[in-house]
């Protein structure tokens, strides 16, 4: 089976050498509980360098401006921040580590300032360390520290970004994640699919898979750098585990049948799936470890789309045993099946979310395919979306925002249908495309890599 190859430098060890926080007074604290609110008005300059030389990723100086450019545009993406004008500083942040003017920053309106600064170290690694700091308390809120490779610095930037965002919103960051999709190219009747992989804001773009064979529903494990998705190599249908560290596939099992929307349990030990028979597809779940696989729902009906809720103690699917195209949630050994879907329309492709506390899922009506959640009970449903087709929805980490993929109605000159990536958080206020090159579907969030603490 033919790979792209990964850039294993965006796994690039990252450790921290130093963590300070101050909680004292601190009064500093964003909500990302409410819909629309004014964003928090925030300095970021550029990182500094002790000394500007040249590395073979570039001048100390363009790394430290472009640390701060990924920053920025992290903080803002959200909705919560609002960047200030770089042109309008009155202080020149210097690479000395001292406290800052606040006074300077005050006119501005800024309640926060983060100021950064960068060096070589004598192994040649790239130093880079930054405080965050409270303008109107005056005080400093964190302060961080990271040895990593040169080549490593955008990482670095997302790892800050996730500090900064759960310093002020009390929440996990979710930056330091990646994205896998499917990437798009050609027309209907000649479209190739690769499997590709991202940074969760579209740089560092990587394929996976040549376009030689169909690639489908690829899917993260909650607590491992592996991905499962189906494929037709060779034209079978199959599910495959891909390992991103080793750049290794495996095949997980070979069904005589139709196999499809795989997805792991959170302990990545076990996959759910579904197995389409004799015109009739039902849940099964394997077991990694000794490839056992254990039939879940045995019903005349169409039953897809399983995804396990974070306890492990239940799975959502989708089924159509009632007539339409509803949302039953089961044990995870297939008894205590209820469904929890009431709603006008039909409710396609669950997916729990990281919290616990909310199920995403795809509603088609009126003409158009959404996103909504709803609490597990089924209770609470809101619709986040309004477009005319969005559909696949993938949690970020933290259970905040949500990916999915967005395909326009052909218009009367045949443009159109060209599918792409985009988010929205749970007020729904704040919905934005994220960058690929290609045509893109069927995203899936990374858990957060790790990062060594020394």
């Amino acid at each position: 089976m033919n790979t792209g190859i990964w850039a294993k430098a965006a796994f690039g060890f990252l450790f921290v050498i130093f963590a300070v926080s101050t909680t004292a007074t601190a009064q500093l604290k964003v909500d990302v509980t409410r819909g629309s609110v004014d964003p928090v008005p925030i300095a970021i300059p550029d990182f500094v360098p002790v000394e500007d030389i040249e590395t073979s990723t570039g001048s100390l100086s363009d790394i430290g401006a472009s640390i701060g450019e990924v920053i920025t545009s992290n903080l803002v993406s959200t909705g919560l921040f609002r960047a200030i004008d770089q042109n309008a500083f009155i202080e020149q942040v210097t690479a000395a580590p001292t406290r800052p003017r606040f006074n300077a920053w005050r006119p501005l309106a800024a309640q926060a300032l983060v100021t950064g600064r960068l060096q070589i170290l004598a192994n040649g690694n790239l130093r880079v360390e930054f405080r965050l700091w409270d303008v109107v308390g005056e005080l400093q809120m964190e302060g961080v520290g990271y040895n990593t490779p040169a080549s490593n610095w955008r990482r670095i930037a997302h790892v800050i970004s996730d500090r900064i965002y759960t310093r002020l919103t009390g929440e996990a960051g979710y930056f330091d994640t990646r994205i896998v999709y499917i990437a798009e190219q050609g027309d209907a009747l000649n479209r190739i699919k690769r499997l590709a992989i991202m940074d969760q804001d579209g740089a560092n773009q990587q394929f996976l898979t040549d376009g030689s064979y169909l690639v489908l529903t690829p899917r993260f494990s909650p607590n491992r750098q592996e991905i499962t998705f189906l494929s037709y190599f060779n034209d079978k249908p199959r599910v495959y585990l891909f390992n991103i560290l080793s750049n290794r596939f495996e095949v997980l099992g070979d069904f005589p049948s139709m196999t499809f929307s795989p997805r792991f349990s959170p302990d990545g030990n076990k996959v759910v799936m579904s197995l389409a028979e004799d015109g009739n597809s039902d849940v099964y779940v394997m077991d990694l470890r000794t490839r056992e696989v254990t039939r879940l729902t045995n019903d005349p009906g169409i039953d897809t789309s399983p995804s396990y809720s974070p306890d492990g103690r239940h799975i959502v699917f989708n089924s159509d045993r009632g007539g339409s195209q509803q949302l039953y949630v089961m044990d995870p050994d297939g008894d205590n099946v209820q469904r929890i879907s009431f709603g006008r329309g039909r409710y396609a492709t669950p997916v729990w979310s990281p919290r616990g506390d909310l199920i995403a899922f795809t509603k088609i009506g009126d003409r158009k395919f959404r996103i909504g959640v709803m609490r597990p009970d089924g209770k609470g449903e809101r619709l986040l979306t309004d477009a005319y087709q969005d559909e696949g929805p993938t949690w970020s980490p933290n259970g905040r925002v949500l990916m999915f993929f967005r395909t326009p109605p052909y218009d009367n000159a045949g443009n159109g249908g060209k599918p792409s990536l985009w988010s929205v958080d749970l007020t729904g206020y704040n919905e934005h495309k994220v960058p690929t090159p290609y045509d893109a579907s069927d995203p899936a969030w990374s858990p957060p890599l790790p990062v060594t603490t020394r």
